[in-house]
């Protein structure tokens, strides 16, 4: 239905601009008189030919037991090799990835790296012998501007390609809890689900984002991961399969804070709006309000919230586990503190699936479940229960922290398979089993009774 709208908005700006006109893509080619439907006919056709249609068998848990799922997205080949680019959750937990691509070749692709904080992921298509394939040229997203317009490509709705066009409404879109590396290019040309991991393309027919997020809240607003950001973490894809992020446990604040009303009297720097516990932040001495204007001697400055994510990228680039130096002002004293960052690590934890106990475990992670690790900082909570089944009929609900199963504490997945595979392996004498959960910071127990057998009634 999306999709209609965008055409509908779409035709009549081509018959505006459709002729002969001065429409300018940077000052200096004003006086070039162009036709604009010939401009978009040759960008699309420069990229469309590298665009793929995705799709995926990935492994689902949050039923209450594994599952299999077919999700679909879109990507676009980088390289003659056939790199590709996608989104993190279009290949997310995926065990099988096919890429289908215009001129209707298929082919298997294997995932060579995904970086959840960005939504980014790069897979290699298995081209065996058969030759080279079409791809598209990464630009310069840096130099968009607001009102340029761009086009975005992919597969909406697991239907065959389409490309939408618009305008750059923001490029430099801050959106909270989501840009914690990179801010996000903003367009109002259609994106629909399906989309996800496809090019957003400029009039010159090069690649400047990847369409990820889409709203329908007051308008089709769509955003884009820019390619400013994807260079940056192309080599720590191809190297390490992952972006390996430190991590200071460091809260920033911008110096002019307008959702906060919180403004700075300074014109550098950033501040120190707070230090995760545990943290090497909190363990060096950082304190709140702490003005920090130099890593290492480099400067740094986040004047409003667009500023933080260069920021954030900044320190979450610093080599982990050697001491970077800060320059900080506190207060009037100007002093220099030494923080260790150590490696981010993993963002979400493994998860398990429990047959006949018709429920899934996974493991607490501080970044993905901040809520219960405050209440554990190591351990194993319910992630999905079954219904019907014997997990929801004892009682247990989502996001129980398992403390006890039976006498075996748990502390890890390995735990709960471990006592899980040895009762199962005895139900016909022993079929129930006391569990002892953290809900909400209090402590209950639940009988777990696992004697019928839901998948064969």
């Amino acid at each position: 239905m999306r999709e209609k709208v965008s055409i509908r908005v779409a035709m009549p700006l081509l018959l505006i601009l459709g002729g002969a006109a001065t429409l300018p893509a940077r000052a200096e080619d004003r006086a070039l008189p162009v036709d604009f439907r010939s401009i978009v006919a040759d960008a699309k056709d420069r990229v469309f030919p590298a665009v793929i249609y995705i799709k995926c068998i990935r492994e689902s848990h949050e039923s209450g037991k594994k599952q299999s799922q077919a999700v679909s997205g879109s990507g676009v080949i980088i390289s003659e090799t056939g790199e590709a680019l996608t989104n993190w959750h279009v290949v997310d937990k995926a065990r099988e990835v096919r890429c289908l691509l215009s001129d209707g070749r298929a082919y298997y692709a294997k995932i060579v790296g995904t970086d959840k904080d960005t939504d980014v992921a790069l897979i290699q298509l298995d081209l065996k012998k058969e030759g080279q394939v079409p791809f598209a040229t990464l630009g310069d997203s840096s130099r968009l501007q607001e009102g340029d317009f761009v086009m975005a490509m992919g597969a909406p709705w697991g239907m065959n390609r389409s490309v939408t066009i618009g305008i750059v409404s923001c490029t430099k879109r801050y959106l909270p809890e989501s840009s914690e590396y990179s801010r996000w290019i903003q367009t109002d040309a259609s994106i629909s689900p399906g989309n996800s991991g496809g090019p957003l393309i400029d009039t010159t027919g090069e690649v400047v984002g990847l369409n990820t997020r889409a709203t329908m809240v007051g308008g089709d607003l769509g955003f884009t991961v820019p390619v400013e950001t994807i260079r940056i973490l192309l080599p720590h894809l191809r190297e390490h399969g992952v972006v390996k992020w430190s991590w200071s446990g460091l809260q920033l604040q911008a110096l002019r804070d307008f959702d906060r009303n919180m403004y700075f009297d300074a014109t550098e720097g950033v501040i120190v709006g707070g230090t995760d516990p545990d943290s090497p932040a909190r363990r060096a001495g950082l304190k709140l309000k702490d003005r920090i204007i130099a890593i290492n001697g480099e400067p740094i400055t986040a004047m409003t919230v667009e500023d933080l994510p260069d920021v954030r990228r900044r320190f979450g680039l610093v080599p982990k586990n050697e001491p970077m130096t800060l320059a900080v002002w506190r207060g009037d004293e100007k002093l220099e503190i030494d923080v260790t960052p150590r490696e981010k690590g993993k963002v979400e934890g493994e998860e398990l699936d429990c047959p006949r106990w018709d429920l899934t475990v996974k493991a607490i992670n501080q970044f993905d479940n901040p809520d219960l690790y405050f209440h554990q900082k190591e351990g194993v909570f319910i992630y999905g229960i079954k219904y019907p089944g014997n997990a929801s009929n004892s009682g247990l609900s989502e996001k129980d922290i398992v403390l006890k199963i039976g006498k075996t504490k748990v502390k890890s997945l390995n735990d709960v398979k471990r006592v899980h595979k040895e009762l199962i392996g005895h139900v016909e004498s022993k079929h129930k089993v006391a569990v002892t959960v953290l809900r909400n910071g209090l402590m209950r127990q639940c009988v777990l009774d696992f004697s019928r057998d839901y998948e064969k009634e």
